[in-house]
This record gives structure tokens, C-alpha cells and sequence, in this order.
């Protein structure tokens, strides 16, 4: 699959690329900042991930960052310069960034996110994780969320997300201490990353996750990925399963590739997947 001839213009802080077929993937590049995050690098991730939400070819997004760390979260110098000089960051400017912290960790979107973790990731960092779907993570990879320390609060959805995945006593050592945690530890004991591999093989492995959700039917999988976010959302079971048995849940998945998905089945060969929401004319 040849890239999209739309996509949207970045600055040299994202870098934007697509490594396999159907999927996108972004890095965070300000090494030498540890890809903290600027204005311009929300602006210009929000205006990616907008285009990928409507993009029909783009199956699966990889979120990965350049040098030694994968996202150290927001840009505290630049934050403290603009208190400083009297242009302290609202309330309302925090609200008002519907997708949260890099225009990720409140996004709700039904196409499956992974982050491929290559070191250290803190505040804001840690919190866009939480949000992803998959999370593959260097042996040396950290995970802080150390905002207390800085007499800040993880408002952009850590909080939430970490206590649902964790539990209360496990979210509250990482929220109220404000200490790191290792790969293996958010693996094994708080749960939130998937598969920790050396740090050399932290993309490969991320894309090889993302190859595995390709070959899967796009309309499967993004029906069940909206039912995995209202099961986040609601206890009543009742009413996600009335998203699957719904008629738009049951409208896309009757399409080309349910019967694509039987056919191969039948002729004992891969399926060839059309972008979801396919239907041939007659």
C-alpha cells in the first residue's frame, strides 16, 4: 500500500511515516529534550490523528520517541517561562483540549493504538500510554507520574485509566509517591504494558503487534475496539452489549469483509481485508 497523498503538514518535531501496510506510525523527535511536549508538537500530533480518524487506509496507529527517551512530558522549562512572564496555563485551556495531553490520553478513538516505549516516560508521557491499546516497553523503560512533586495533578487521564487498569492501592503508590516504576514492574505488577523486550527490538515488536491486528477484518476490529471503551465507561453490561447487537455495530460488520472472512475460511486461505465499511455495488 502506497501512503496517503493527504497527509496533513507537521513541523520537524513529529515525524510521520508508514511502515507496513495500514499502519501509521508517529515519533516524538526532540531527543535532546526527551521528546517533551511543545504547543507546536500537540498541534501538530492533534492534526495527524484527526486526519488518521477519517483516513478509511489507516488500520492502526504506533506511537514511538527519538534517542534515549520515549516522552519525558510537557516542556516544564517552557511551562515555567510562561508563569513567569505572567501567561500561566488555565483550567479552562486544559479542558478545552478535548484529546488530552499530545492529543491522545483522553482520545476515544476506535482504531487501535500502540506505544512502543524505547526509555524513560513521565507526566503527560505516561499518562498518553495509559490510553493506548497495546504497550510494548524496553527492559529499561520507566514510567513515572510525578506530578505531585511539581504540585501538579495527572488531570489529563492518568488517573482514571491507571486506577481502572491497577486498581486503588497500585494507582495510588505511583499517583501519590510520585515515583518511576520499571517495565517489568508496570507489567507485572500494575498491568499496563503488554510484552518488555530488549530496547533494540521495541518498534519491531510494536509493528509486529500492529501487523497481527491488520490481518484481522478492520470492521471487527474497530466495532470491538468501540465496545472495549463504553465497557470502560459503563458497569451495565447491558449496555455494551446493546452496542454490539446494535444495528450500526451489525450494519458495518455486514459488509464485504464478513463475507470475505467466510470465503477464506471455506477456501482455507488468508483473507484479503477491504478498509471497514466497505460494500460492493450491485
Amino acid at each position: 500500500m502506497s501512503p496517503p497523498s493527504t497527509v496533513p503538514s507537521v513541523s520537524e518535531e513529529v515525524l510521520v511515516s508508514f511502515p507496513k501496510d495500514h499502519v501509521l506510525l508517529l515519533t516524538l523527535h526532540r531527543p535532546k529534550s526527551l521528546n517533551a511536549l511543545t504547543p507546536q508538537m500537540t498541534e501538530d500530533l492533534r492534526r495527524v490523528l484527526n486526519w488518521f480518524e477519517d483516513e478509511p487506509s489507516l488500520w492502526v496507529v504506533v506511537i514511538t520517541g527519538s534517542g534515549r527517551a520515549f516522552c519525558a512530558g510537557a516542556d516544564l522549562k517552557a511551562w515555567n517561562r510562561d508563569e513567569q512572564n505572567g501567561k500561566p496555563m488555565s483550567p479552562e485551556t486544559i479542558l478545552s483540549n478535548i484529546h488530552g495531553f499530545a492529543s491522545i490520553s483522553r482520545r476515544e478513538s476506535i482504531k487501535p493504538f500502540i506505544a512502543a516505549v524505547n526509555g524513560s516516560s513521565f507526566g503527560g508521557g505516561t499518562e498518553l500510554i495509559l490510553n493506548c491499546d497495546l504497550v510494548v516497553a524496553s527492559k529499561d523503560a520507566s514510567f513515572g507520574l510525578p506530578e505531585v512533586k511539581r504540585g501538579v495533578i495527572a488531570i489529563q487521564g492518568g488517573i482514571p485509566r491507571l486506577s481502572r487498569i491497577a486498581g486503588h492501592q497500585l494507582a495510588s503508590e505511583m499517583l501519590l509517591l510520585g515515583k518511576p516504576v520499571t517495565a517489568d514492574d508496570a507489567r507485572n505488577r500494575f498491568g499496563f504494558v503488554n510484552v518488555v523486550v530488549p530496547t533494540s527490538d521495541v518498534l519491531s515488536a510494536a509493528l509486529d503487534l500492529a501487523s497481527q491486528i491488520v490481518a484481522n477484518s478492520p470492521d471487527s476490529v474497530q466495532s470491538t475496539k468501540k465496545a472495549l471503551l463504553l465497557a470502560q465507561k459503563h458497569s451495565n453490561e447491558e449496555t455494551v452489549s446493546a452496542h454490539v447487537r446494535g444495528p450500526e455495530t451489525l450494519g458495518n460488520l455486514y459488509g464485504d469483509n464478513i463475507k470475505e472472512g467466510l470465503r477464506a475460511f471455506n477456501e482455507k486461505r488468508t483473507p484479503v481485508w477491504q478498509n471497514a465499511g466497505t460494500r460492493s455495488k450491485l
